[in-house]
């Protein structure tokens, strides 16, 4: 078992150095997306178009959902790694689920986010950017 590790050395620096990054990504933009989530999002049945990216001009609407997603695959990945190392996990993961798009995204997200530490998570986050709390359907 120590030789195995002895033989990864020359890369834990550098693992070490991408999770830095990603706690610091996590940290800078999880309360910020935490905030711009209505109150009222996860009560709905289904999705409303009207979403910021609906707005924009065509010629800019591919490359912004491109890097919202891999965003989204960033935070995602980074929520995942903090399950293992100091961080926030669960949050870092719901937001990267936030910002990905793929299918049955709105039922999926309304369940992860009725899991209690998300939730609670979820609200202080919003309680330090003065935003109310997420009302959730039972």
């Amino acid at each position: 078992m120590i030789e195995l590790l002895y033989s990864y050395t020359s890369i834990l620096p550098l693992i070490g150095a991408i999770s830095a990054v990603i706690f610091v990504i996590s940290l800078v933009s999880l309360p910020w997306l935490a905030a711009r989530i209505p109150e009222d999002y996860f009560l709905y049945t289904d999705r409303k178009s009207t979403s910021w990216l609906s707005k924009t001009r065509p010629i800019f609407r591919l490359p912004l959902i491109a890097i919202k997603n891999l965003l989204g695959f960033v935070l995602l990945v980074g929520g995942f790694l903090m399950l293992f190392i100091p961080g926030q996990g669960l949050l870092t993961i719901f937001m990267g689920l936030v910002l990905l798009d793929y299918p049955k995204k709105f039922e999926f997200e309304k369940k992860v986010v009725k899991i209690s530490a998300v939730l609670k998570g979820l609200n202080w986050l919003r309680a330090k950017a003065n935003k109310p709390p997420l009302k959730v359907s039972k």
